[in-house]
C-alpha cells in the first residue's frame, strides 16, 4: 500500500526556530503567519540542548510556551526529532557515537549529521530523548505530526565507524549465512580476495588503488540504506506508541537509502525539501531550476501526494559554500507552484526569517534581518492567498500522465562505481525528461523494486527504462507482461548486462531482454579516442544523417526475431550501416532497443513515435519555455492544468477549448500571454476537453 499525505485542504506553513528569537517576538510573529494564511510551523529539529541541556536533565518549557502560543493563533506544530544534531556533552562523552571517513579520521562536535546510526550508545540517547518528546507531546492537540530527524544521509551518506565494520558483518551474515556465499556474491576469488573469517571482513577501506570491489560496494549501499532504517524505526517505534494520532514523516530524498521501502514500512508519507536555486548555479544547458520537477516526480514516486517540508523563500547559501542568486521577482511564486503542481498538498517555506548568527546566516527566509515588510514578503503572500482559491479542490488530486521513466536503487548504486553505466543513466534520464518537457507531456517517475506490481505498470502507456543494467528475473517477466498486455518499453544501451549481485551474465547482451526486444548486441564500444560520434540514419534514408548523434557509447545490434524491425543504423566507424535503434513487437506491445546513450533529440523523435503527442484533443498549445502538468480530482473528475514560465519573458499560450482560471475565477479561451515567470492554473471541469499540451 502506497503511504502518501491525505489532506482535505491544501496546507502551507513555514520553517520557525523559536529557541534563535527573543519570547518577546513570538507573538507578532505568530500574529503575521496568521494574517498571511499560514496554518502550520515546523520547529525543534536541531534543539536537542534546548530538550536536554544536560545528560537526563530535560526541559520542555521553551517549546511548551510557543507551541501553546501557536496555537492560540490557530496554527499547528510539527515536531522535529532533534537527532541530526547531538549535543556537544553527548559526544564529549561518548566519541563512539561519531561517524568516521574511509580513511579513518573521526569526525568532531560541529555543525550537524557528524554521527553515525549504527553506535549502540547513540541509538540508546536517540530513543530515550524521542520518547521523552513523545511522551510530553503525544496528547498536545497542537502539535499535528512528528518530523523525523533532518534530511537523512544529507551532507554524508558514507559511514565508517569501527561499529559500521561491526554491523557490516552482522548484516551480512544474515544475508548470505555462510563465507562461502559472501565470496560467491562479491568474486573474491578475483586478486585473492577470499575471506576465511567473518573477522576480516570489512567496508571498503583505503587501498593502492582508490577503487572497491564492485559487489561489495553495492552492498554497502544496501548495509547503508538498512542503517538508517534501523536508525528511524527506533524513533518511530516509540512515537506510534504515544502519540499514535500524530502522523510522521521525515524530509528530503538523499543518496544510498531506499526511500521507497522506508516511508512503506515506518512512515505516513515522505517529505521534500525543494529549492529550484540550485538549478540556476547550473552552467551547461540544463533545464535549471527546471529540473526540480524532475526531483519532486521522485518524491511523488514514494507519496502520490507529499508534503514539501523546505520550500525555498529566498536565496540560499552557508557561509562557505552554496552561493545562490537572488530569486527574481516571480521566481518564488513560480516555484511554490511547481511543487503544487507535481503533488505536493502541503508546503513549508524555509524559513521565516534569516538567522543573524551560526552557518546558515545567508539562507535567507520570507523575512530579512531587519523584519521588515520586502517584495519576497508580498510575493510568498500572493502565493499563499491563490494557494487558498485551490485548498479544498486540489487536495487529493493525482497528477495524470501517460508515460514514466523507470528506475531503481540497485542501478543507481551500482552505477556510483561502474562508469560504463552510471554516467549514461543520468544523462539518459536528464535527455528523457527535457524532452518531455519541452514536448508539453506530463511524466511520472516509477521505482522498480521485487514487490512492483504489474498494476503499477500498467497505470502507463509508455516505460522508458533508460539502461537497465542490474536486472534481476522477476522484473523481466514484469516487463514482458507490460509490453504482453500492450504496453510501450523503450530501453538503451548496456540493458541485462549483470544480475543482482552485479555479475555480469554469461550470455549475450541484453540478456533475459533478448527475447521482450528481439535483438542481441554482436560489438561494442566506449566513443573515445579514434572514434567518431555517429549520426543516425532513419530507414536508410542517408539525408537524415546528422540530426541525431550516437553518443558516448555505441552497441552494435543483431536482430533475433522476425517481428524485429531496424529504425536507424549508424554512419560512420567500422560499423557503419549497422543498426542502431530497433523496434519490436512482443504480444499485443511494442519495445524499441537502442544501442546508445539517449539524446533529447532522440527523445522527441521516440515521443513522436509513441504517439505521446495528442495532437487532436490537446487543450493548450504553448512555447517549449512553458512546463504543463496536470493534476486530477478523482472523486469530481475535474482536471488542473498548471501552465508554469520559467523564462523571464512573455510567452504565448492558446487555449484549444474554453476553462476556467483558478486563479481568479475567469472564464479564458483563446489567445493568452503568459509574463515572464508567470503562472496559470486552469480548471478543466470533468467532461471537458483533453488536456494535453
Amino acid at each position: 500500500m502506497t503511504k502518501t499525505l491525505h489532506a482535505k485542504s491544501l496546507k502551507v506553513g513555514v520553517c520557525y526556530y523559536p529557541e534563535h528569537w527573543s519570547s518577546d517576538m513570538w507573538d507578532s510573529d505568530l500574529e503575521m503567519m496568521r494574517h498571511m494564511g499560514i496554518t502550520m510551523v515546523r520547529v525543534g529539529e536541531f534543539a536537542w540542548s534546548i530538550f536536554e541541556p544536560k545528560d537526563g536533565e530535560f526541559s520542555f518549557q521553551l517549546f511548551d510556551e510557543f507551541i501553546e502560543r501557536a496555537g492560540q493563533f490557530g496554527i499547528g506544530v510539527i515536531l522535529g526529532t532533534p537527532t541530526a544534531t547531538p549535543p556537544a556533552w553527548l559526544t564529549y562523552k561518548y566519541p563512539e557515537v561519531l561517524n568516521v571517513s574511509l580513511d579513518g579520521i573521526q569526525f568532531q562536535h560541529g555543525l550537524r549529521r557528524h554521527y553515525n546510526y549504527n553506535s549502540p550508545v547513540y541509538q540508546q540517547y536517540c530513543r530515550r530523548i524521542v520518547e521523552k518528546m513523545a511522551k510530553h507531546y503525544g496528547e498536545n492537540t497542537h502539535v499535528i505530526g512528528w518530523q523525523i530527524d533532518n534530511e537523512l544521509n544529507c551532507e554524508i551518506d558514507v559511514f565508517y565507524s569501527e561499529r559500521d565494520h561491526e554491523a557490516f558483518r552482522q548484516w551480512l551474515t544474515v544475508k548470505y549465512g555462510t563465507l562461502d556465499r559472501l565470496n560467491h556474491a562479491w568474486g573474491t576469488v578475483v586478486w585473492s580476495q577470499t575471506y576465511t573469517a567473518w573477522e576480516q571482513v570489512h567496508l571498503t577501506r583505503p587501498n593502492p588503488s582508490h577503487s572497491v570491489n564492485p559487489h561489495q560496494a553495492l552492498d554497502e549501499k544496501r548495509f547503508i540504506s538498512n542503517s538508517v532504517m534501523r536508525f528511524v524505526e527506533n524513533q518511530t517505534e516509540v512515537i506510534r506508541q504515544y502519540a499514535p494520532h500524530q502522523f510522521i514523516t521525515t524530509n528530503g530524498i538523499f543518496g544510498h537509502l531506499d526511500t521507497h521501502e522506508l516511508t512503506e514500512r515506518y512512515l505516513d508519507f515522505i517529505s521534500y525539501d525543494s529549492y529550484p536555486n540550485f538549478g540556476m548555479l547550473a552552467d551547461d544547458e540544463s533545464l535549471r531550476d527546471r529540473e526540480w520537477s524532475f526531483n519532486l516526480s521522485v518524491a511523488r514516486s514514494v507519496s502520490p501526494n507529499f508534503c514539501v517540508m523546505e520550500q525555498q523563500a529566498g536565496p540560499g547559501g552557508w557561509v562557505n559554500r552554496i552561493e545562490q542568486p537572488t530569486p527574481l521577482p516571480g521566481q518564488l511564486r513560480l516555484w511554490a507552484f511547481q511543487s503544487l503542481a507535481h503533488g505536493a498538498d502541503a508546503i513549508v517555506f524555509f524559513r521565516w526569517r534569516t538567522a543573524p548568527f551560526g552557518t546558515e546566516i545567508y539562507w535567507h527566509g520570507i523575512f530579512d534581518y531587519d523584519n521588515q515588510p520586502n517584495r519576497r514578503v508580498a510575493e510568498i503572500g500572493q502565493t499563499i492567498n491563490e494557494v487558498s482559491l485551490l485548498a479544498d479542490k486540489l487536495a487529493g488530486s493525482l497528477v495524470q500522465a501517460d508515460v514514466a521513466l523507470l528506475r531503481d536503487y540497485n542501478n543507481d548504486w551500482d552505477g556510483e562505481v561502474d562508469t560504463w553505466h552510471g554516467p549514461y543513466t543520468k544523462k539518459s534520464v536528464k535527455e528523457w525528461f527535457r524532452g518531455l518537457q519541452t514536448s508539453h507531456v506530463p511524466c511520472d517517475v516509477l521505482n522498480l523494486s521485487e514487490t512492483t506490481q504489474l498494476a503499477d505498470l500498467r497505470r502507463y502507456k509508455v516505460l522508458v527504462y533508460p539502461h537497465p543494467v542490474v536486472l534481476s528475473e522477476r522484473v523481466t517477466e514484469l516487463l514482458e507482461q507490460f509490453v504482453s498486455a500492450g504496453g510501450i518499453l523503450i530501453t538503451g544501451c548496456r540493458a541485462g548486462l549483470k544480475d543482482v549481485n552485479g555479475h555480469c551474465r554469461q550470455v549475450s547482451m541484453p540478456g533475459p531482454l533478448k527475447n521482450l526486444f528481439g535483438v542481441q548486441v554482436s560489438d561494442f564500444t566506449r566513443i573515445q579516442g579514434a572514434y567518431e560520434v555517429p549520426n543516425l540514419v532513419w530507414n536508410g534514408d542517408e539525408s537524415s544523417s546528422g540530426c541525431i548523434h550516437a553518443v558516448d557509447f555505441n552497441e552494435v545490434l543483431q536482430p533475433t526475431s522476425e517481428d524485429c524491425t531496424v529504425l536507424a543504423t549508424y554512419d560512420r566507424n567500422y560499423y557503419s550501416g549497422t543498426p542502431a535503434l530497433v523496434q519490436n513487437s512482443f504480444g499485443k506491445g511494442t519495445t524499441y532497443y537502442y544501442g546508445s546513450v539517449f539524446t533529447r533529440e532522440l527523445a522527441k523523435k521516440l515521443i513522436e513515435l509513441t504517439g505521446l503527442v495528442d495532437t487532436e484533443n490537446k487543450l493548450v498549445s504553448t512555447t517549449e519555455e512553458v512546463e504543463l502538468e496536470i493534476r486530477r480530482n478523482p472523486l469530481t473528475g475535474d482536471r488542473y492544468v498548471f501552465l508554469l514560465n520559467y523564462s523571464g519573458q512573455p510567452q504565448a499560450v492558446h487555449l484549444h477549448h474554453g476553462c476556467r482560471n483558478a486563479l481568479n475565477g475567469e472564464l479564458i479561451e483563446g489567445d493568452l500571454v503568459l509574463d515572464g515567470y508567470d503562472v496559470l492554473v486552469c480548471e478543466v471541469p470533468d467532461g471537458g476537453a483533453t488536456a494535453r499540451g
